[in-house]
């Protein structure tokens, strides 16, 4: 579609990786065009070229290992295909600015939140000390995270998922850029700081005339935010045109497909009789706030605040709340990653005070599915390693052979090619690599799994697929899932009983059912709005 002058231009782009002496094409002619101050949205289904093509604009793909057989991206007049590294560097952070989908590998874990974004401020703007320190302040607070002044000297690994992608999206946003690049921007929020963060940035746009790419897989997000939309599949353009042409007339059948998908089914019916896999009772995580020479401990940061419940076998705990409202810190002390106070019962037995050897034999029965793939998958081991390393060391009398069946077995329950164990996970795209990270909780055919965010970085009927393949692990394995998430329309679709957390205190809980059919706290009320305000457009685009 041919709009005049754009700020960006792709024309005819491929893009190919060479793995060893194979070559796969992943992007194949793919052309589109973003004007100033305009969004424009890039959707398709895990490993259809939208990212890539995306990274091509900064050249951030790996190359030598990454080529570009053909094509060109003409930026302000210039092709970025053939400009200087050295120009590009002036150009990135600065011109270009891209939010990456998984914070946690792009933050570095050994500098602080003030360093970090204050170091495309003295980069590319000369600032001194003072001068980063009130713009970091300025944008934190902008992006919504709570107590900023506090977070200045926090690392990454201190910070909840959806804070982290906020510290993101600062350091993206700090130097005004022309071209924003927001790839799955939204992924780790919550649904209210979701709706927020979308505001910002239209409000953003307006202030700054500030062009988005948008890559997602939330149509309910590309009908709210985009002008224009190029529909992406196996790295081709499949149909583009205006959001609203896109979806009140679908052409490609692939397009209807992607408009169609969303999580459906019922969550399994409780049993009250069912055996109590998992229960605690006033349990308490309290994270010491140490100030002064001795550092002494003169408050607590309480991440979990006196919460009790009980999950029985063959049951869905769905756990929802806000960022930083205590869900991961909950299933970690539960799982025994992280320290207590108060009873944690796995099948009736204590296992608070167990240490590390202790808990050894139970991790073939509780696994964890993480809510960072990329961050969780070792990238020196292959995806047959990752996944077998638990049958290693808790059945080491498995051969070779058999471990490779299984894993091969395994890979195709969650819809992975056999064939997959050969490779790494960057050779992946995020929704197969949390497919993978799945893979390598059930290959040990546990009876309890952690789920923090396991559906986040998939696309639509990815979710839809995964959803299906945990019903159905847990009605052939009697399973028990704690369900962390902040989209709730996959916690109505898989979740037997809620629990609505907020500052580390559960404020409303009850069946699942009667929590979306009628919420009693104002809080809970709150995260509903704003979850399927979001999408009552795709909604209605399901008949289509």
């Amino acid at each position: 579609m041919k709009t005049g002058n754009p700020l960006v231009r792709v024309s005819d782009l491929s893009v190919a990786f060479r793995s060893g002496d194979t070559t796969n094409l992943a992007v194949k002619g793919v052309s589109f065009e973003v004007n100033k101050g305009e969004t424009v949205a890039l959707v398709g289904e895990s490993g259809s070229g939208k990212t890539v093509s995306a990274l091509s604009i900064m050249r951030l793909l790996p190359y030598p290992a990454a080529s570009h057989p053909g094509g060109e991206i003409i930026f302000n007049g210039k092709d970025l295909l053939k400009t200087s590294e050295a120009d590009m560097r002036d150009i990135r952070g600065a011109r270009i600015s891209i939010i990456f989908q998984e914070p946690m590998t792009s933050l570095n874990p050994l500098h602080s939140i003030e360093k970090q974004v204050g170091e495309v401020l003295r980069l590319h703007r000369g600032m001194d000390d003072a001068a980063i320190r009130e713009r970091v302040l300025e944008l934190l607070h902008k992006v919504g995270v709570r107590d900023p002044e506090k977070r200045l000297a926090a690392f990454p690994h201190q910070l909840s998922g959806g804070q982290r992608q906020r510290v993101m999206i600062a350091m993206a946003l700090a130097n005004e850029p022309d071209l924003l690049i927001a790839d799955e921007p939204t992924t780790a929020l919550d649904v209210t700081i979701q709706a927020q963060i979308l505001e910002l940035l239209k409000e953003l746009q307006a202030e700054l005339g500030m062009a988005m790419l948008l890559i997602t897989h939330d149509l309910g997000i590309v009908r709210k935010m985009a002008e224009r939309v190029y529909v992406m599949n196996n790295g081709q353009v499949v149909e583009e045109g205006k959001t609203t042409d896109i979806f009140a007339e679908p052409k490609h059948p692939y397009t209807r497909h992607l408009i169609s998908a969303e999580p459906k089914g019922e969550p399994p019916p409780m049993n009250p009789a069912a055996p109590v896999v998992v229960e605690t009772d006033d349990l308490k995580v309290w994270f010491p706030i140490r100030k002064g020479l001795l550092r002494r401990t003169v408050d607590h940061v309480k991440a979990v605040d006196g919460l009790s419940l009980k999950l029985r076998a063959g049951q869905t705990l769905g756990v929802v709340g806000e960022s930083g409202s205590g869900k991961t810190t909950l299933g970690l002390a539960i799982m025994r990653l992280i320290s207590s106070q108060g009873p944690v019962a796995y099948l009736g037995n204590r296992i608070d005070a167990f240490n590390s050897r202790a808990m050894r034999p139970l991790r073939k029965e509780m696994q964890i599915v993480f809510q960072d793939p990329y961050g969780s998958l070792s990238p020196r081991l292959s995806v047959g390693q990752i996944i077998e390393e638990g049958l290693t060391i808790q059945q080491p009398g498995m051969s070779y052979d058999e471990r490779r069946a299984r894993v091969a077995q395994t890979l195709a329950e969650v819809g992975l090619d056999a064939q997959a164990q050969d490779r790494y996970p960057h050779e992946f795209s995020g929704g197969q690599r949390q497919r993978i990270a799945i893979a390598r909780a059930m290959v040990l055919e546990p009876k309890f799994v952690m789920l923090d965010e396991p559906t986040s970085a998939l696309d639509m009927s990815v979710q839809a697929q995964i959803v299906d393949l945990l019903r159905d692990l847990q009605l052939k394995h009697n399973l028990a899932y704690l369900f962390i998430s902040h989209d709730l329309r996959v916690v109505r679709a898989l979740s037997s009983y809620v629990i609505v957390m907020r500052n580390g205190k559960v404020v409303e809980e009850g069946p699942s059912e009667e929590i979306f059919r009628a919420p009693k706290t104002d809080y809970t009320k709150a995260l509903l709005a704003a979850a399927f305000d979001l999408t009552v457009a795709n909604r209605g685009a399901l008949a289509v």
